[in-house]
């Protein structure tokens, strides 16, 4: 049996050799996949944070990009509102004494489209009261408009027929 065994051995030994080398081989190829899925992991979830970060950035910048446009839009509207005003001395009557009031009317205008209906107010006034001053100071619509984004609106005329809400003369006649 010893030569038997030891024909036995010779022939199993490489054998059990390419079955160990095979593992061996396997277990290297498996660890090496391993490492090849991972580093394509690690790629993947950096572009996936590149790409929610451009993401991102796309809406910020397509809000700031929106908002702008309804500024823009909303400045383009206030800037064709315009007011009409008129203004006239009434003077009443009685037996015993003499009343002078200034009746100011206003109404406001989208282009040549009326928005309001005539505002129409008496105001009692002194002799010595200035007129223009006096249709200023109690005009509906004559108040400063508050800053739009720290830029401040320009003044205008009071008396002055077909002005813009912001200052400037409207772009065509009504």
């Amino acid at each position: 049996m010893g030569a038997g065994m030891e024909a036995a051995l010779w022939v199993l030994l490489p054998a059990f050799t390419a079955v160990g080398g095979a593992l061996l081989s396997f277990l290297l190829m498996q660890a090496h996949s391993q490492v090849a899925v991972a580093r394509e992991r690690e790629t993947i979830a950096s572009l996936k944070a590149q790409l929610n970060s451009l993401e991102r950035l796309a809406e910020e910048k397509a809000r700031v990009a929106e908002e702008e446009a309804r500024r823009r839009a909303l400045e383009e509207f206030l800037g064709e509102l315009r007011v009409e005003e008129r203004h006239y001395i009434k003077e009443t009557k009685s037996l015993f004494m003499s009343r002078k009031a200034m009746v100011l009317q206003e109404r406001l205008f989208f282009r040549n489209i009326p928005l309001s209906d005539w505002i129409t107010r008496e105001l009692p006034v002194e002799e010595e009261t200035d007129l223009e001053q006096l249709a200023q100071a109690c005009s509906v619509f004559a108040r400063k408009p508050e800053p739009l984004n720290g830029k401040s609106a320009s003044s205008r005329a009071v008396s002055e027929p077909g002005r813009t809400l912001l200052g400037s003369q409207p772009s065509s006649a009504p």
